[in-house]
This record gives C-alpha cells, sequence and structure tokens, in this order.
C-alpha cells in the first residue's frame, strides 16, 4: 500500500501508520542500509575507517552532532547526505508551518483543527528533500531568526493581543521540526545566541519571550565548526558545547590516491576539456601541492588548505591546456608540465599566509609550492639527481652549459613544443631508457619534465617569465643575476 496516498487523518489510523522521531528515523534506516550493505555516503573518500564509523555510531546513539574540522573537509556535504536515511514521504497536518505529525500534533494550529475537524483533517506528506534545512551562522543572526518572536504585523492582522501564541513568528528552527537542521560555522554566532539554543537541546522546547510555550520539538541538529573558531572570530560557549552529544573530527586525506580521487570526482569538465589527456603525474602534482601547502611555513596551519584549492588547481590546468589548443586551431589536447603554473591563480586564491608568506608574496609562495611538488615526486620516476655518481644528466647539463637555452612558452603549438624539446642532446634518451614504451606526446610530456625536476635540483636554472618558463646553465643564470644587480 502507498500510505502517501493517503489524504485524512482517519486514513491515516487505518492504514496502522506508527509516528517516529526523526533520530529513531535515522537510526532505523541506518541499521536497515548497514543490513545490506548499502553505500551510505556516497562520494565520500578518506572516511571509511575514521569519521564515518563515528558517524554511524552517533545515529544509532541517536545524537546530535558537531563535525570539527578544516575548511574543505566536506563537513557540510556529509551534513547533506544525512537526507539518504530519512523515509521517502511523512504526513503532516495539512497547513502547518511547524510539520505537525498528525497522530501527535505540537502547534496550536494543527491541534486546534484536528479538535475541530477530528479524523477528517486534511493530511499532506512532507518528501525527505525538503526535511533538510542549513543556516551559515554569522554575527548578525538573532534570537528571532533562530527561533522567533511577536509579529506585530499578525497581531493586528488577525485582531489578536500580544498574549496570543498565535500572533508568535516561529524562526528557522520550530519550523524544521522533524526535519535535520544545519548550523555551519556555529562559533560565529553570538554568545547569547548561542545560549537560545540550550534548551532546544537538551529538553527539546521552545522559550518565546513573554509566553510560557512548550513545544517540543523534533529535530535532527548537525554543526560544524573549524578549529580555528575557537581561539579567533568566537568559540562554542561550553554549556553549548556540552549539550551536543557527539562531535566528530574530519581530516584531510591521508593519501594521495584519496585526494586524485576527490579531486577527479568534484572537479567540473567543461565540454571542450573532455579529451585532453593529462599525465597521472600532474594529478599527483596537483595533490601535492597541497600537501606541501599545509606543511609550509609561509601557509597558516590553523587556516588548512581545502581540497577545494586542488579542485580549482585542476580545472585551471585543463583550461590552460584548453587555451592554447584554441589559440593553435588544434585538436590534440595535451596538458604539460608547465600548465600548473596556469593553476598560481587557484592557488593564491585557497590559501591563508603567515607574515612570513606574506613578506614574499602570494606568487612566490605559489611558484615555491610547485617546485617542491616537482622535486618530491621527480625522482619517484627518474635517478635522484643528487646522486654525484650517476650520469644520466650530463649530456643535458652539458647542452645547457654550452650557451644554449630553452623557452616554453605558454602557447606555443604542439610541433613547435615537441621541436624545442628534440634540440636537448641527452633529454630525449633519458626518457627512451626509462620509459621506452610510451607515446610520442608521453614523452614529451616526461622530456619537459626532467627539465623542470633538474632545475629543482639545481643542475640547470629555470626563470618564469611573463610568456611562459626558460631554461638555460646555472651559472650563466648566476653571472647575468650578478650582471644586472
Amino acid at each position: 500500500m502507498d500510505i502517501s496516498k493517503l489524504k485524512t487523518l482517519g486514513d491515516l489510523k487505518k492504514s496502522k501508520y506508527i509516528s517516529k522521531s526523526i533520530k529513531q528515523e535515522l537510526r532505523d534506516n541506518l541499521i536497515s542500509k548497514l543490513k545490506n550493505k548499502e553505500d551510505i555516503f556516497e562520494g565520500i573518500w578518506g572516511y571509511e575507517n575514521t569519521v564515518i564509523p563515528e558517524i554511524e555510531k552517533a545515529i544509532l546513539s541517536m545524537h546530535n552532532i558537531n563535525f570539527l574540522g578544516l575548511r574543505g573537509q566536506a563537513k557540510t556535504r556529509i551534513a547533506r547526505l544525512f537526507t539518504h536515511l530519512l523515509d521517502e514521504n511523512i504526513p503532516i497536518v495539512q497547513g502547518s508551518e511547524l510539520n505537525d505529525d498528525p497522530m501527535n500534533p505540537i502547534s496550536r494550529f494543527g491541534k486546534d483543527l484536528i479538535k475541530e475537524m477530528g479524523d477528517a483533517t486534511p493530511i499532506d506528506w512532507l518528501p525527505r528533500a525538503a526535511r533538510y534545512s542549513e543556516k551559515l551562522a554569522t554575527p548578525d543572526v538573532s534570537v528571532a531568526d533562530l527561533i522567533g518572536d511577536v509579529d506585530p504585523i499578525k497581531a493586528a492582522t488577525l485582531k489578536l493581543p500580544y498574549s496570543d501564541e498565535r500572533v508568535i513568528h516561529f524562526g528557522l528552527i520550530p519550523r524544521s521540526n522533524r526535519c535535520i537542521f544545519v548550523i555551519n560555522e556555529i562559533p560565529d554566532l553570538q554568545a547569547r545566541i548561542q545560549v537560545a539554543l540550550f534548551n532546544i537541546l537538551q529538553e527539546g522546547d521552545v522559550q518565546i519571550r513573554g509566553f510560557k510555550l512548550w513545544l517540543p520539538l523534533d529535530i535532527q541538529f548537525v554543526f560544524t565548526a573549524n578549529p580555528e573558531d575557537y581561539t579567533n572570530r568566537g568559540s562554542i560557549v561550553t554549556p553549548l558545547k556540552d549539550r551536543i552529544d557527539s562531535q566528530i573530527i574530519t581530516h584531510y586525506p591521508k593519501s594521495i590516491e584519496i585526494g586524485k580521487k576527490i579531486t577527479q570526482q568534484e572537479a567540473k569538465v567543461k565540454a571542450g576539456q573532455k579529451d585532453i589527456f593529462i599525465d597521472e603525474i600532474l594529478k599527483t602534482l596537483i595533490e601535492k601541492v597541497a600537501i606541501e601547502a599545509r606543511n609550509s611555513e609561509f601557509v597558516d596551519a590553523k587556516s588548512g588548505v581545502s581540497a577545494r584549492m586542488t579542485i580549482s588547481a585542476y580545472e585551471n590546468l585543463m583550461s590552460s591546456a584548453e587555451l592554447r589548443a584554441l589559440k593553435n586551431n588544434e585538436k590534440s589536447l595535451f596538458a604539460r608540465v608547465s600548465d600548473i603554473y596556469g593553476a598560481i591563480s587557484a592557488i593564491n586564491g585557497k590559501i591563508e599566509l603567515v607574515y612570513e608568506g606574506e613578506l614574499e608574496g602570494p606568487v612566490f609562495v605559489a611558484h615555491n609550492l610547485i617546485g617542491k611538488a616537482i622535486r618530491s615526486e621527480f625522482i619517484a620516476f627518474f635517478p635522484n639527481p643528487e646522486n654525484r655518481k650517476n650520469e644520466d644528466y650530463k649530456k643535458i647539463v652539458e647542452w645547457f652549459g654550452n650557451g644554449n637555452t630553452l623557452t616554453f612558452l605558454s602557447n606555443e603549438s604542439n610541433k613547435e613544443y615537441g621541436n624545442a624539446l628534440n634540440k636537448v642532446d641527452g633529454l630525449g634518451q633519458l626518457v627512451k631508457k626509462y620509459f621506452p614504451n610510451k607515446t610520442k606526446h608521453e614523452q614529451e610530456f616526461l622530456m619537459e619534465f626532467v627539465l623542470h625536476g633538474m632545475a629543482e635540483y639545481s643542475l640547470i636554472s629555470k626563470q618564469d617569465i611573463d610568456e611562459g618558463v626558460k631554461f638555460n646553465d646555472l651559472l650563466d643564470s648566476m653571472l647575468s643575476k650578478d650582471d644586472f644587480e
């Protein structure tokens, strides 16, 4: 029987419908999904053995939850997935602004209507998608916004005295009765506003000034907070923190592979970018830039480095390759190592610098992070240049030592790119030695990767220019700098 077709309270009673609290509803549906081996938090990677088991325990315990973690750790996204654990539809008294349960109404409107109409009381069905409310905490949020207040206009329109509870305009929380209610960045709420939540969390009721009003609200609360907020913008007042049953600590991806999964899943690939070939080395470099940023002396560790940085950087990298193809009217799209520098604008916008970083400047810091990522990744594919017994790089160093330079322009064609690389003595041979079965374009990518790696290990010099990047002899570069000074 499809109970969502029932139209009245009498129909609902005949169906033997049993009401349950939202926390019980979440618990029951979680148990069902666990027994059926269903993926409950689809698209959330890296939390399988840490955060998700804690969430499951909190739901089984029927707890309100606070997610504590740095920016970009999927806190809000997880909260939104809680709706998957709700029933498909629930009955409400038709016209009720508090989503009254027809079997157990809590509002004056719901009680009066059922008293008047009895089993003929009309009901509506509220879908799970409509049972999620979210509020970003800001310093200007008021008690009236969250809880409610007397509405003089309603009192005048209905010709009611202020002593009548029907003049109350309910806030977001009462209107979220029988729903999931999320408050993001809760430390940003003023302390007096946080105090207003005490009774709702502990007793489940609402207190509005001037009224002896008891509303046993049925709400699953989810809060999010950044640890930085506890010492900077504000803090969760201790009694409120004490009333939040479970506090779950989130974290950044613990491996590069998980980071790559998240980036590939979240990055928006446009229609013209679907055929871009992006080497796995580049995908790894994007993730390593984030890792280097989280450990950098120039970046504020307390602020964190959001996963949104790698997503935006990856999107910028694709756009760099697409722009070059458009300008050269080429159909073959291949991302290059130097395209990662096209992501600097994405990196700059996602990191908070400490004082030393501000002195150096955001562009310098971004270049520094990319350089460290390349240095770290390079020795996973080629011999360590610091091993002086290795002579793999000798011919390349000598070529630059003979006064040769190599400039990659951001928008040069694939043909010009390949011709430039093949001029360097020993470069192609080195790549073929370690990667003999790569395609032409893959080998060219690795040839450029070698140059960047050698520059990071100070075998040759690399200079960033407006149009691209320039490689030359290390000694010549140092002398030219001295002459300029």
